[in-house]
Protein backbone atom coordinates (compact mmCIF):
# COMPACT_ATOMS: atom_id res chain seq x y z
CA UNK A 1 0.00 0.00 0.00
CA UNK A 2 1.15 3.59 -0.59
CA UNK A 3 3.68 5.50 1.45
CA UNK A 4 0.99 8.02 2.42
CA UNK A 5 -0.80 5.38 4.46
CA UNK A 6 2.33 4.31 6.32
CA UNK A 7 3.22 7.93 7.03
CA UNK A 8 -0.29 8.66 8.31
CA UNK A 9 -0.23 5.74 10.73
CA UNK A 10 3.28 6.64 11.88
CA UNK A 11 2.23 10.23 12.57
CA UNK A 12 -0.51 9.00 14.91
CA UNK A 13 1.91 6.59 16.57
CA UNK A 14 4.35 9.44 17.24
CA UNK A 15 1.86 11.53 19.21
CA UNK A 16 3.36 10.00 22.34
CA UNK A 17 3.73 6.79 24.28
CA UNK A 18 0.76 4.99 25.81
CA UNK A 19 1.98 5.94 29.30
CA UNK A 20 2.25 9.62 28.31
CA UNK A 21 -1.30 9.54 26.96
CA UNK A 22 -2.63 7.82 30.07
CA UNK A 23 -1.01 10.51 32.20
CA UNK A 24 -2.51 13.24 30.04
CA UNK A 25 -5.92 11.55 30.29
CA UNK A 26 -5.78 11.89 34.07
CA UNK A 27 -5.11 15.61 33.80
CA UNK A 28 -7.56 16.89 31.21
CA UNK A 29 -11.17 17.81 31.81
CA UNK A 30 -14.03 16.91 29.51
CA UNK A 31 -14.20 19.48 26.70
CA UNK A 32 -17.08 21.93 26.74
CA UNK A 33 -18.95 22.33 24.53
CA UNK A 34 -18.56 18.79 23.25
CA UNK A 35 -16.62 18.58 19.98
CA UNK A 36 -18.48 17.50 16.89
CA UNK A 37 -17.52 14.09 15.54
CA UNK A 38 -18.77 11.80 12.79
CA UNK A 39 -17.56 8.20 13.00
CA UNK A 40 -18.68 6.91 9.59
CA UNK A 41 -18.55 8.37 6.11
CA UNK A 42 -17.64 6.86 2.73
CA UNK A 43 -15.10 8.49 0.42
CA UNK A 44 -14.29 7.99 -3.27
CA UNK A 45 -13.80 5.59 -4.95
CA UNK A 46 -16.69 4.19 -2.85
CA UNK A 47 -20.00 5.67 -3.93
CA UNK A 48 -20.08 8.94 -2.05
CA UNK A 49 -21.50 12.43 -1.90
CA UNK A 50 -18.04 13.84 -2.55
CA UNK A 51 -16.04 14.49 -5.67
CA UNK A 52 -12.77 14.06 -3.79
CA UNK A 53 -11.26 13.32 -0.39
CA UNK A 54 -10.12 16.92 -0.10
CA UNK A 55 -13.61 18.25 -0.73
CA UNK A 56 -15.01 16.02 2.02
CA UNK A 57 -12.40 16.99 4.60
CA UNK A 58 -12.57 20.69 3.74
CA UNK A 59 -16.36 20.65 4.13
CA UNK A 60 -16.01 18.80 7.43
CA UNK A 61 -13.58 21.47 8.65
CA UNK A 62 -15.94 24.27 7.58
CA UNK A 63 -18.66 22.56 9.62
CA UNK A 64 -16.47 22.36 12.72
CA UNK A 65 -15.84 18.63 12.90
CA UNK A 66 -13.12 17.59 15.37
CA UNK A 67 -13.04 13.95 14.30
CA UNK A 68 -14.05 12.08 11.17
CA UNK A 69 -14.26 8.33 10.56
CA UNK A 70 -13.93 6.67 7.18
CA UNK A 71 -15.60 3.28 6.65
CA UNK A 72 -14.87 2.26 3.06
CA UNK A 73 -15.53 -1.08 1.43
CA UNK A 74 -12.67 -3.35 0.41
CA UNK A 75 -9.77 -1.02 -0.42
CA UNK A 76 -7.85 1.32 1.88
CA UNK A 77 -5.41 3.09 -0.43
CA UNK A 78 -7.41 6.33 -0.07
CA UNK A 79 -6.85 6.35 3.70
CA UNK A 80 -3.41 7.95 3.33
CA UNK A 81 -4.84 10.88 1.38
CA UNK A 82 -7.67 11.14 3.91
CA UNK A 83 -5.26 11.26 6.86
CA UNK A 84 -3.05 13.89 5.23
CA UNK A 85 -6.02 16.12 4.37
CA UNK A 86 -7.39 15.64 7.89
CA UNK A 87 -4.07 16.62 9.44
CA UNK A 88 -3.95 19.84 7.41
CA UNK A 89 -7.41 20.71 8.71
CA UNK A 90 -6.83 19.56 12.30
CA UNK A 91 -9.46 16.79 12.08
CA UNK A 92 -8.67 13.55 13.90
CA UNK A 93 -8.88 10.56 11.49
CA UNK A 94 -10.72 7.43 12.62
CA UNK A 95 -10.05 4.45 10.37
CA UNK A 96 -12.74 1.85 9.82
CA UNK A 97 -14.23 -0.52 7.29
CA UNK A 98 -17.58 -1.96 6.29
CA UNK A 99 -18.22 -5.54 5.23
CA UNK A 100 -21.37 -7.22 3.94
CA UNK A 101 -21.78 -10.77 5.20
CA UNK A 102 -24.40 -13.46 5.65
CA UNK A 103 -25.83 -15.58 8.43
CA UNK A 104 -27.14 -18.68 6.65
CA UNK A 105 -29.25 -19.79 9.61
CA UNK A 106 -31.08 -16.49 9.82
CA UNK A 107 -31.55 -16.40 6.06
CA UNK A 108 -33.15 -19.85 6.09
CA UNK A 109 -35.38 -18.72 8.98
CA UNK A 110 -36.40 -15.58 7.07
CA UNK A 111 -35.02 -13.28 9.77
CA UNK A 112 -34.05 -9.77 8.67
CA UNK A 113 -31.15 -8.15 10.52
CA UNK A 114 -30.01 -4.69 9.41
CA UNK A 115 -30.84 -4.92 5.71
CA UNK A 116 -34.58 -4.21 5.31
CA UNK A 117 -34.94 -6.30 2.16
CA UNK A 118 -32.83 -9.41 2.63
CA UNK A 119 -33.08 -11.99 5.42
CA UNK A 120 -29.74 -13.06 6.85
CA UNK A 121 -27.78 -10.22 5.23
CA UNK A 122 -25.65 -8.23 7.67
CA UNK A 123 -23.89 -4.92 7.24
CA UNK A 124 -20.95 -5.13 9.64
CA UNK A 125 -18.36 -2.50 10.59
CA UNK A 126 -14.86 -2.44 11.97
CA UNK A 127 -13.73 0.57 14.01
CA UNK A 128 -10.19 1.77 14.68
CA UNK A 129 -8.47 -0.51 12.16
CA UNK A 130 -4.69 -0.12 12.02
CA UNK A 131 -3.33 -3.10 10.05
CA UNK A 132 -4.65 -2.15 6.62
CA UNK A 133 -1.22 -1.03 5.42
CA UNK A 134 0.50 -4.40 5.82
CA UNK A 135 -2.27 -6.95 6.12
CA UNK A 136 -1.86 -10.28 7.84
CA UNK A 137 -2.03 -13.40 5.63
CA UNK A 138 -5.52 -14.15 6.96
CA UNK A 139 -6.74 -10.62 6.18
CA UNK A 140 -5.22 -10.77 2.70
CA UNK A 141 -6.99 -14.07 2.02
CA UNK A 142 -10.38 -12.88 3.29
CA UNK A 143 -10.31 -9.51 1.55
CA UNK A 144 -9.30 -11.32 -1.65
CA UNK A 145 -12.33 -13.61 -1.43
CA UNK A 146 -14.64 -10.64 -0.87
CA UNK A 147 -13.18 -8.68 -3.77
CA UNK A 148 -13.44 -11.60 -6.21
CA UNK A 149 -17.02 -12.42 -5.25
CA UNK A 150 -18.08 -8.80 -5.45
CA UNK A 151 -16.33 -8.07 -8.76
CA UNK A 152 -17.82 -11.17 -10.43
CA UNK A 153 -21.32 -10.22 -9.33
CA UNK A 154 -21.07 -6.60 -10.43
CA UNK A 155 -19.74 -7.52 -13.88
CA UNK A 156 -22.77 -9.78 -14.41
CA UNK A 157 -25.12 -7.09 -13.15
CA UNK A 158 -23.72 -4.48 -15.57
CA UNK A 159 -24.16 -6.93 -18.43
CA UNK A 160 -27.79 -7.56 -17.49
CA UNK A 161 -28.48 -3.85 -17.15
CA UNK A 162 -27.16 -3.18 -20.65
CA UNK A 163 -29.36 -5.96 -22.04
CA UNK A 164 -32.45 -4.55 -20.31
CA UNK A 165 -31.82 -0.98 -21.48
CA UNK A 166 -31.23 -2.21 -25.04
CA UNK A 167 -34.32 -4.44 -25.06
CA UNK A 168 -36.41 -1.52 -23.77
CA UNK A 169 -35.25 0.92 -26.41
CA UNK A 170 -32.03 2.56 -25.19
CA UNK A 171 -28.70 1.00 -26.15
CA UNK A 172 -25.90 2.30 -23.93
CA UNK A 173 -22.90 0.03 -24.73
CA UNK A 174 -21.97 0.19 -21.05
CA UNK A 175 -19.81 -2.60 -19.65
CA UNK A 176 -17.93 -3.08 -16.39
CA UNK A 177 -14.86 -1.25 -17.72
CA UNK A 178 -16.98 1.77 -18.67
CA UNK A 179 -18.39 2.04 -15.14
CA UNK A 180 -14.88 1.87 -13.66
CA UNK A 181 -13.71 4.58 -16.08
CA UNK A 182 -16.63 6.78 -14.99
CA UNK A 183 -15.39 6.56 -11.40
CA UNK A 184 -11.78 7.22 -12.41
CA UNK A 185 -12.81 10.31 -14.37
CA UNK A 186 -14.99 11.66 -11.59
CA UNK A 187 -12.61 11.16 -8.69
CA UNK A 188 -9.15 10.72 -10.20
CA UNK A 189 -8.96 7.33 -8.47
CA UNK A 190 -6.48 4.61 -9.30
CA UNK A 191 -8.60 2.11 -11.23
CA UNK A 192 -6.95 -0.72 -9.28
CA UNK A 193 -8.63 0.57 -6.11
CA UNK A 194 -12.14 0.71 -7.61
CA UNK A 195 -14.67 -1.93 -6.53
CA UNK A 196 -18.10 -1.36 -8.04
CA UNK A 197 -21.25 -0.92 -6.00
CA UNK A 198 -24.85 -1.00 -7.20
CA UNK A 199 -25.04 2.77 -6.85
CA UNK A 200 -22.12 3.18 -9.27
CA UNK A 201 -23.95 1.07 -11.85
CA UNK A 202 -27.23 2.93 -11.49
CA UNK A 203 -25.34 6.22 -11.83
CA UNK A 204 -23.67 5.06 -15.04
CA UNK A 205 -26.99 4.13 -16.64
CA UNK A 206 -28.66 7.33 -15.45
CA UNK A 207 -25.84 9.33 -17.04
CA UNK A 208 -26.30 7.40 -20.28
CA UNK A 209 -30.00 8.24 -20.21
CA UNK A 210 -29.18 11.93 -19.80
CA UNK A 211 -26.59 11.83 -22.59
CA UNK A 212 -28.85 10.10 -25.11
CA UNK A 213 -32.34 11.44 -24.33
CA UNK A 214 -33.56 15.04 -24.45
CA UNK A 215 -34.82 16.44 -21.13
CA UNK A 216 -38.44 16.67 -22.24
CA UNK A 217 -38.44 12.93 -23.07
CA UNK A 218 -36.42 11.53 -20.15
CA UNK A 219 -39.15 10.70 -17.68
CA UNK A 220 -41.29 8.94 -20.29
CA UNK A 221 -38.29 6.95 -21.59
CA UNK A 222 -37.18 6.04 -18.07
CA UNK A 223 -40.66 4.85 -17.15
CA UNK A 224 -40.62 2.56 -20.18
CA UNK A 225 -37.26 1.12 -19.15
CA UNK A 226 -38.27 0.68 -15.52
CA UNK A 227 -41.68 -0.77 -16.26
CA UNK A 228 -42.84 1.57 -13.49
CA UNK A 229 -43.30 5.25 -12.76
CA UNK A 230 -40.23 7.13 -11.59
CA UNK A 231 -40.49 9.28 -8.48
CA UNK A 232 -38.38 11.94 -10.19
CA UNK A 233 -39.95 15.38 -9.87
CA UNK A 234 -38.41 16.79 -13.03
CA UNK A 235 -36.09 15.91 -15.90
CA UNK A 236 -32.90 16.87 -14.01
CA UNK A 237 -33.70 14.93 -10.83
CA UNK A 238 -30.78 12.55 -11.32
CA UNK A 239 -30.52 11.35 -7.72
CA UNK A 240 -34.11 10.09 -7.70
CA UNK A 241 -33.67 8.53 -11.13
CA UNK A 242 -30.58 6.65 -9.94
CA UNK A 243 -32.50 5.36 -6.93
CA UNK A 244 -35.39 4.26 -9.14
CA UNK A 245 -33.08 2.45 -11.56
CA UNK A 246 -31.57 0.56 -8.63
CA UNK A 247 -34.91 -0.19 -6.98
CA UNK A 248 -36.83 -1.33 -10.08
CA UNK A 249 -34.09 -3.13 -11.98
CA UNK A 250 -31.30 -4.23 -9.63
CA UNK A 251 -32.82 -5.33 -6.34
CA UNK A 252 -33.80 -8.89 -5.40
CA UNK A 253 -36.58 -10.14 -7.66
CA UNK A 254 -35.88 -7.50 -10.32
CA UNK A 255 -34.62 -8.31 -13.84
CA UNK A 256 -30.96 -7.26 -13.41
CA UNK A 257 -30.51 -8.79 -9.97
CA UNK A 258 -27.58 -11.17 -9.54
CA UNK A 259 -27.45 -13.36 -6.47
CA UNK A 260 -24.95 -12.07 -3.95
CA UNK A 261 -22.13 -14.27 -2.63
CA UNK A 262 -21.10 -13.19 0.84
CA UNK A 263 -18.54 -14.28 3.36
CA UNK A 264 -19.95 -15.64 6.58
CA UNK A 265 -20.45 -13.51 9.66
CA UNK A 266 -17.59 -15.39 11.36
CA UNK A 267 -15.25 -14.55 8.47
CA UNK A 268 -16.26 -10.88 8.55
CA UNK A 269 -15.70 -10.78 12.32
CA UNK A 270 -12.28 -12.39 11.87
CA UNK A 271 -11.30 -9.97 9.07
CA UNK A 272 -12.03 -6.95 11.27
CA UNK A 273 -9.87 -8.40 14.04
CA UNK A 274 -7.09 -9.22 11.56
CA UNK A 275 -7.21 -5.55 10.50
CA UNK A 276 -6.72 -4.59 14.16
CA UNK A 277 -10.22 -3.19 14.61
CA UNK A 278 -13.21 -3.34 16.93
CA UNK A 279 -16.12 -5.39 15.51
CA UNK A 280 -19.13 -3.05 15.49
CA UNK A 281 -22.80 -3.68 14.72
CA UNK A 282 -24.54 -0.96 12.62
CA UNK A 283 -28.04 -0.53 14.03
CA UNK A 284 -31.02 0.15 11.76
CA UNK A 285 -34.13 -0.19 14.02
CA UNK A 286 -36.78 2.35 12.84
CA UNK A 287 -34.73 3.03 9.74
CA UNK A 288 -36.82 0.12 8.46
CA UNK A 289 -40.58 -0.23 8.59
CA UNK A 290 -41.44 -2.51 10.18
CA UNK A 291 -38.43 -2.88 12.48
CA UNK A 292 -36.57 -6.11 11.63
CA UNK A 293 -37.12 -9.15 13.83
CA UNK A 294 -33.47 -9.17 14.90
CA UNK A 295 -33.81 -5.61 16.26
CA UNK A 296 -37.42 -5.61 17.43
CA UNK A 297 -36.58 -4.63 21.04
CA UNK A 298 -33.48 -3.18 22.74
CA UNK A 299 -33.11 -6.18 25.05
CA UNK A 300 -33.39 -8.71 22.23
CA UNK A 301 -30.92 -6.82 20.06
CA UNK A 302 -28.40 -6.38 22.87
CA UNK A 303 -28.53 -10.11 23.61
CA UNK A 304 -28.01 -10.96 19.93
CA UNK A 305 -25.05 -8.58 19.67
CA UNK A 306 -23.34 -9.84 22.81
CA UNK A 307 -23.91 -13.45 21.79
CA UNK A 308 -21.77 -12.69 18.70
CA UNK A 309 -18.92 -11.27 20.79
CA UNK A 310 -19.56 -7.70 19.62
CA UNK A 311 -18.91 -4.86 22.07
CA UNK A 312 -19.58 -1.78 19.93
CA UNK A 313 -22.58 -0.49 18.01
CA UNK A 314 -23.10 2.32 15.53
CA UNK A 315 -26.03 4.41 14.35
CA UNK A 316 -26.56 6.24 11.07
CA UNK A 317 -28.86 8.56 12.94
CA UNK A 318 -30.58 10.28 10.03
CA UNK A 319 -32.65 7.09 9.71
CA UNK A 320 -33.95 7.24 13.28
CA UNK A 321 -36.36 9.26 15.39
CA UNK A 322 -34.87 10.83 18.49
CA UNK A 323 -36.88 8.94 21.08
CA UNK A 324 -36.35 5.56 19.44
CA UNK A 325 -32.62 6.29 19.18
CA UNK A 326 -32.47 7.42 22.81
CA UNK A 327 -34.26 4.30 24.05
CA UNK A 328 -32.05 1.84 22.20
CA UNK A 329 -28.73 3.70 22.48
CA UNK A 330 -28.97 4.35 26.22
CA UNK A 331 -29.86 0.73 26.93
CA UNK A 332 -26.95 -0.40 24.76
CA UNK A 333 -24.57 1.80 26.71
CA UNK A 334 -25.98 0.59 30.03
CA UNK A 335 -25.36 -2.96 28.82
CA UNK A 336 -21.65 -2.22 28.34
CA UNK A 337 -21.58 -1.51 24.61
CA UNK A 338 -19.76 1.55 23.31
CA UNK A 339 -21.85 3.60 20.87
CA UNK A 340 -20.84 5.69 17.83
CA UNK A 341 -22.74 7.63 15.16
CA UNK A 342 -22.18 8.71 11.59
CA UNK A 343 -23.87 9.84 8.40
CA UNK A 344 -22.37 7.49 5.76
CA UNK A 345 -22.71 10.13 3.01
CA UNK A 346 -23.15 7.20 0.60
CA UNK A 347 -25.59 8.99 -1.69
CA UNK A 348 -25.04 12.13 -3.76
CA UNK A 349 -26.84 14.29 -1.20
CA UNK A 350 -24.48 16.67 0.64
CA UNK A 351 -26.15 16.45 4.04
CA UNK A 352 -24.44 17.99 7.12
CA UNK A 353 -21.56 16.11 8.73
CA UNK A 354 -22.82 16.57 12.27
CA UNK A 355 -25.10 13.54 12.83
CA UNK A 356 -28.78 14.41 13.20
CA UNK A 357 -32.04 12.49 13.44
CA UNK A 358 -34.93 12.08 11.06
CA UNK A 359 -37.06 14.35 13.26
CA UNK A 360 -34.55 16.94 14.45
CA UNK A 361 -31.10 17.92 15.69
CA UNK A 362 -29.12 15.63 17.94
CA UNK A 363 -29.92 16.21 21.65
CA UNK A 364 -26.98 16.92 23.94
CA UNK A 365 -27.32 13.68 25.92
CA UNK A 366 -26.97 11.59 22.77
CA UNK A 367 -24.22 13.81 21.41
CA UNK A 368 -22.25 13.07 24.61
CA UNK A 369 -22.79 9.34 24.12
CA UNK A 370 -21.48 9.43 20.56
CA UNK A 371 -18.51 11.62 21.50
CA UNK A 372 -17.58 9.04 24.14
CA UNK A 373 -17.79 6.28 21.54
CA UNK A 374 -15.55 8.13 19.10
CA UNK A 375 -13.01 8.64 21.88
CA UNK A 376 -13.09 4.91 22.66
CA UNK A 377 -12.27 4.19 19.01
CA UNK A 378 -9.45 6.76 19.06
CA UNK A 379 -8.02 5.17 22.21
CA UNK A 380 -8.19 1.68 20.70
CA UNK A 381 -6.60 2.89 17.47
CA UNK A 382 -3.74 4.54 19.39
CA UNK A 383 -2.92 1.54 21.59
CA UNK A 384 -3.12 -0.84 18.64
CA UNK A 385 -0.56 1.28 16.77
CA UNK A 386 1.74 0.81 19.76
CA UNK A 387 1.25 -2.95 19.82
CA UNK A 388 -0.84 -2.96 23.00
CA UNK A 389 -4.21 -4.57 23.61
CA UNK A 390 -6.97 -2.18 22.60
CA UNK A 391 -10.63 -2.00 23.55
CA UNK A 392 -10.86 -5.64 22.47
CA UNK A 393 -8.07 -8.17 22.08
CA UNK A 394 -7.02 -10.20 19.04
CA UNK A 395 -9.92 -12.60 19.63
CA UNK A 396 -12.48 -9.82 19.90
CA UNK A 397 -12.82 -10.27 23.66
CA UNK A 398 -12.95 -7.27 26.02
CA UNK A 399 -9.55 -6.01 27.16
CA UNK A 400 -8.93 -8.09 30.30
CA UNK A 401 -7.18 -5.29 32.21
CA UNK A 402 -10.48 -3.81 33.40
CA UNK A 403 -12.86 -5.12 36.03
CA UNK A 404 -16.03 -4.10 34.19
CA UNK A 405 -17.33 -2.86 30.87
CA UNK A 406 -18.05 0.52 32.47
CA UNK A 407 -14.46 0.89 33.67
CA UNK A 408 -13.12 -0.13 30.27
CA UNK A 409 -15.34 2.27 28.31
CA UNK A 410 -14.48 5.18 30.59
CA UNK A 411 -10.76 4.43 30.48
CA UNK A 412 -10.67 4.23 26.69
CA UNK A 413 -12.86 7.31 26.31
CA UNK A 414 -10.48 9.29 28.54
CA UNK A 415 -7.45 7.96 26.67
CA UNK A 416 -8.98 8.74 23.29
CA UNK A 417 -9.87 12.28 24.37
CA UNK A 418 -6.26 12.80 25.40
CA UNK A 419 -4.99 11.41 22.09
CA UNK A 420 -7.30 13.74 20.17
CA UNK A 421 -6.20 16.73 22.26
CA UNK A 422 -2.52 15.96 21.61
CA UNK A 423 -3.28 15.53 17.92
CA UNK A 424 -5.06 18.87 17.68
CA UNK A 425 -2.16 20.55 19.49
CA UNK A 426 0.26 18.95 17.00
CA UNK A 427 -1.85 20.36 14.17
CA UNK A 428 -1.41 23.86 15.52
CA UNK A 429 -4.52 23.98 17.69
CA UNK A 430 -6.99 23.64 14.82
Amino acid sequence: MGQQVAEALDALRQLGTPDEMRALARQIAAPRPLPRVNSHIHLPPNFSAFESVRQAVDLAAEQGMAGLGIGNYYDYEVYGDFAQCARRQGIFPLFGTEIICLDDGLREAGIKINDPGNPGKIYFCGKGITRFDKMTPAATRLIGVIRRNDSTRMAKMVERMEQIFTERGLRTDIDEKAVVEMIVRRHGSDRNTVYLQERHVSQAFQEALFAKVRPEERIERLNAILGATTKARHAEDFVTMQNDIRSHLMKAGKPAFVEETFVSFDDAHRLILELGGIPCYPTLVDGASPIAQFEESPDKLIAEIKDRNIHAVEWITIRNKIEVLRDYANKMREAGLTVTAGTEHNTLDLIPFDPFCSDGDMPDDLRALFWEGACVVAGHQFLSLHGECGFVDAGGNPNPNYASAEERIRAFADLGAAVMQRYHEACGGK
